[in-house]
Order: structure tokens, then C-alpha cells, then sequence
């Protein structure tokens, strides 16, 4: 008695874009205030870790380094591009989360001059700090698009068509 794994599938399942009310669960679940907490939570005690592998592959031995076949420009720009995008979900200001990890970049190549198997190198500063710019551009487009989707969404809410705007202009700084 066999039975083929499509048929035991509903149309609804099988193709989720023909029934709207299929991803409703989902976007409930990640949308909870205590959900999105506890992530960003993790993902915050997570970095910790990352953080101290970063300083160890940038200043530990030259072998002990993880490379790819790509060559070392690559692994910069990729490593700094997939930790700052991390960082950016942990602490949603892409920017000063980039600003930061583009001086890191700088910090870390120079210190590469105090170690005995490597020399600071100028261009490798500047692929790192393309791979965390790129992901602070990436993090930020991400964040407006999502930003965007929120309010549009807001638009069916009545209290949003009486002319109040979503978001209140924020006042200039007064001195």
C-alpha cells in the first residue's frame, strides 16, 4: 500500500500564495513582542562568541584562519559582510553597527603589525570595511522595507485614516 506524499497534502499547503490566511500563523508567532525579544536576546549572547573568534582569526596564528578558495579579498569582504548583518539584527542600527565594525576592521589589520607570522596590510582594511559597509546598506534597505510594509498595513486600522499620522515627525534638537 503505497501512497504518494502529494496527495496526502492539501492544495492550500502545496501552494501557499493561492490561500492568504496560510502564513497568518506564522507572522503571528514571529510578530509576538516576546518572541522578537528573546531572539534578539539570543542573538545579542550570541555575538559575544562571534566577537572573540573575530580577535582570535585576526590575531592568533596565520593557520589557524579558515580560508576559502577565493582568496583572502573574499574572506574579508564575506566575513565582515555576514558578521555586521548579524550585529544588525541584534542591535537594529545598521549604521552605527557598521561604523563600528569598519573601525574594527582598521583596528584589528593594525594590530596585525604587533603579531610574529602576519603585517598590516592596508588594502585588507579596506575589503573589510566594504563587506561591513555593504551589510549596514543591506541591514538598513531591510529594516525601511519592513518599516514600510508595517505601516502599510496600518492603513486598514481606522484611527490611521482620520488623518493622524503613524509616525510623529521627531522635533529638531533645541539647545
Amino acid at each position: 500500500m503505497s501512497s504518494d506524499a502529494g496527495t496526502a497534502l492539501e492544495p492550500s499547503v502545496l501552494y501557499p500564495g493561492r490561500n492568504e490566511d496560510y502564513d497568518f500563523p506564522l507572522r503571528a508567532i514571529v510578530a509576538r513582542p516576546d518572541i522578537k525579544r528573546r531572539v534578539r536576546i539570543g542573538a545579542k549572547i550570541s555575538s559575544v562568541p562571534i566577537m572573540i573568534l573575530l580577535v582570535i582569526a585576526a590575531l592568533g596564528p596565520a593557520k589557524w584562519v579558515p580560508r576559502t578558495e577565493l582568496g583572502w579579498q573574499f574572506d574579508h569582504v564575506i566575513g565582515y559582510f555576514g558578521i555586521t548583518l548579524f550585529f544588525c539584527f541584534a542591535w537594529p542600527r545598521p549604521f552605527l553597527v557598521g561604523g563600528v565594525f569598519m573601525a574594527l576592521a582598521g583596528l584589528l589589520e593594525g594590530l596585525q603589525a604587533f603579531t610574529p607570522d602576519r603585517t598590516a596590510y592596508l588594502p585588507a582594511v579596506f575589503y573589510g570595511a566594504a563587506g561591513a559597509l555593504v551589510a549596514a546598506l543591506v541591514g538598513e534597505l531591510f529594516m525601511l522595507a519592513v518599516r514600510g510594509r508595517r505601516l502599510r498595513n496600518l492603513d486598514a486600522w481606522p484611527q490611521f485614516q482620520a488623518g493622524v499620522p503613524a509616525i510623529a515627525p521627531r522635533p529638531l534638537h533645541t539647545e
